[in-house]
């Protein structure tokens, strides 16, 4: 019985949270200023993953020419830079990043 009184308490602790934003989206306006901030939270986060993997790949600052992350992080800047399309961008880093880490 303790077991599914923990399941249910778990279910409740996790979906509650998920579910509640969903059933109340209709009801609550935020205010625009809020809505525009949380517009770029998933670049935020992104941001923080990519330069913690290329600069931090061993728990440590690597800033030098065989850090192969690095190298897929240059090559992806500046394919972004030099034209819109993402898929194109994503596979460019990627490439660079294995022939880097091949190579070395």
């Amino acid at each position: 019985m303790t077991e599914w009184l923990i399941i249910g308490g778990m279910v409740a602790v996790t979906f509650t949270p998920r579910t509640l934003p969903l059933l109340l989206a209709n009801r609550l306006r935020l205010p625009p200023r809020l809505h525009q901030a949380l517009g770029y939270v998933p670049v935020a986060v992104l941001t923080v993953i990519i330069v913690q993997t290329s600069f931090y790949p061993a728990g440590e600052l690597q800033l030098h020419w065989r850090n192969p992350y690095l190298w897929g992080l240059v090559v992806a800047l500046i394919s972004a830079r030099c034209q819109p399309r993402l898929l194109l961008t994503v596979l460019l880093g990627m490439c660079s990043y294995a022939l880097a880490k091949w190579l070395m």
